[in-house]
């Protein structure tokens, strides 16, 4: 019998580069039965078209927030596994069944994917860079952690991986949290490295503003261990 998993994709005015997202997300492996679902928040372009035209589900939520999006997905969750993408072609889609192979042959509940180690060169501006570098840094000293790359937002799990963090931010910090929850609640979580590409589209960051309420989630989050 063949296993399920639901690749969830929050949106925001990602009609020019949701499509090929899809696209490169297999879907004729033989074991594996794949979904597609992408949170939209109320996006003003072709979005929702071009991603249902590839056969996705898409579910509208008014709320905004990054966090929030992705909350609103696992709800919605009915398979064994799940994965995660953004909508702008820069994660490796493509190599989603072979994490999950990974996280299955090496009996793991949860496998996020550095993107730093095999970065195109200009996949992140410098800004972003450092950035990236000093979230990663004050996760990993503040909730001793040892992971390169807290941002990542590529992730395979189990989905009864759901229901055991406890994930508090609606925002950009829901990132860093699951993390910090995969791999301080005892589940068997490991980072690996994977591709990353410059994105199609325009960047949808606010450096500053969300690299410091990043930093200060990271502070408030210590009261929950």
């Amino acid at each position: 019998m063949g296993m399920s998993l639901t690749v969830i994709i929050p949106t925001l005015n990602e009609g020019e580069s949701i499509g090929p997202t899809i696209d490169q997300i297999p879907r004729d492996v033989p074991w594996l039965d794949v979904k597609v679902l992408v949170i939209d928040g109320n996006s003003t372009d072709n979005t929702v078209e071009e991603a249902e035209k590839r056969g996705a589900k898409v579910v509208n939520e008014p709320r905004k927030g990054y966090g929030r999006a992705y909350k609103t997905g696992f709800s919605l969750v009915d398979t064994d596994f799940v994965a995660t993408l953004d909508g702008d072609t820069t994660y490796p889609a493509d190599k989603i069944p072979h994490v999950l192979a990974f996280l299955l042959n090496n009996n793991l509940d949860f496998v996020t994917c550095n993107r730093l180690d095999r970065m195109d060169r200009n996949a992140m501006s410098m800004t972003h860079k450092i950035g990236n570098w000093g979230l990663t840094f004050g996760t990993n000293l503040f909730h001793g952690i040892n992971i390169r790359d807290s941002q990542s937002g590529m992730w395979v799990f189990k989905r009864e991986v759901i229901g055991k963090v406890n994930l508090t931010s609606d925002g950009m910090p829901l990132s860093e949290e699951f993390k910090i929850e995969a791999f301080r609640r005892g589940l068997r979580a490991i980072e690996i490295p994977v591709p990353f590409h410059s994105r199609v589209g325009d960047v949808k960051l606010n450096t500053w503003e969300d690299g410091v309420r990043n930093l200060w989630f990271l502070v408030t989050k210590m009261r929950d261990f």
